[in-house]
């Protein structure tokens, strides 16, 4: 490719998503740089997804469409399943740079050209994205950025990893209660890989994170359950929660991370992730805990 670009692929999971997934679509096929292959998976959709899809896969040829037969659940392990088969069905062409990507965003033209010129720059970056706009629960638009939290964070809903590190850490386990992107991305920190978000650059997320299925409130219960069951130190969290009070909704958003983790603790849930992992993770919290007493960071 161009100067140098590493050849890259996309994968997607769709599920009932034909009122957005035009979106993103526009967005690929607008690209300076162009992905060698992008494969979708329709998984289980019951509405016109596939439809949508197949409508410009017919007129772009590295678009690839695969239906599966619909299933009830709505799930984060169906998702990884999904995506495992999309890379596995590209795993005989040539590229360097593997690319999740969600049916719910969009982004700039330039938006992929900028993210392989940083893999082509730096041979230790493992795991790249950048921060998303999407709009809050009185309907502004907000960024989710990381230069004043934590950089080496990448939003699940746009992922690029370099091929080795997605495939040293496992691709996406098939988790059924979610952060499979988390275990990806604090996979690969542990595994020596280097993991940025770029705030120089954006992406639109068009549906507010966690409410696919669930409301506003119901999220946070469900991050802190979360929070809990990858691995999170109790003292972090709690200040995470204490944090997250003073954003909307106001006090009761906090308020239901704190719930969600405490509720988890106390019904023992079952926990998902390997004791080296949970370790690491609890230790890059603390770290970040002396730099934010120190003034070095400014949020949990």
């Amino acid at each position: 490719m161009n100067d140098g670009m590493p050849n890259y692929i996309l994968l997607s999971a769709a599920k009932n998503e034909e009122e957005l997934i035009g979106k993103v679509l526009e967005s690929v096929i607008a690209q300076a740089v162009l992905p060698v292959r992008w494969t979708i998976v329709s998984d289980g959709s019951t509405d016109r997804t596939a439809e949508i899809v197949r409508g410009y896969a017919d007129d772009h040829s590295w678009i690839k469409l695969i239906e599966l037969p619909p299933r009830e659940t709505r799930d984060f392990a169906g998702k990884a399943k999904a995506v495992t088969l999309a890379y596995q069905e590209s795993s005989g062409l040539d590229f360097e740079i593997v690319g999740n990507l969600d049916s719910d965003v969009s982004f700039q033209s330039d938006y992929f050209e900028f993210l392989m010129a940083k893999f082509r720059d730096d041979p230790d970056l493992g795991v790249a994205g950048t921060p998303y706009v999407e709009q809050d629960g009185r309907g502004s638009e907000k960024r989710s950025d990381h230069r004043h939290g934590n950089p080496e964070h990448v939003s699940g809903q746009v992922q690029l990893f370099r091929r080795a590190c997605f495939d040293e850490v496992g691709g996406y386990l098939p988790v059924k209660g979610g952060a499979i992107d988390w275990i990806a991305v604090t996979t690969a920190r542990m595994k020596g890989w280097k993991t940025r978000s770029f705030p120089e650059k954006t992406f639109y997320h068009h549906r507010k994170m966690g409410t696919a299925s669930s409301t506003v409130l119901g999220s946070r219960f469900h991050y802190g359950k979360k929070a809990y069951y990858v691995g999170g130190h109790p003292c972090w969290e709690m200040l995470r929660g204490f944090f997250q009070m003073a954003k909307t909704p106001i006090f009761l958003g906090g308020l239901m991370h704190q719930a969600g983790y405490v509720w988890a603790a106390l019904t023992r849930m079952e926990r998902p992730v390997i004791p080296e992992l949970m370790k690491f993770h609890r230790t890059e919290q603390m770290m970040r805990l002396k730099r934010l007493i120190g003034g070095k960071d400014k949020s949990p």
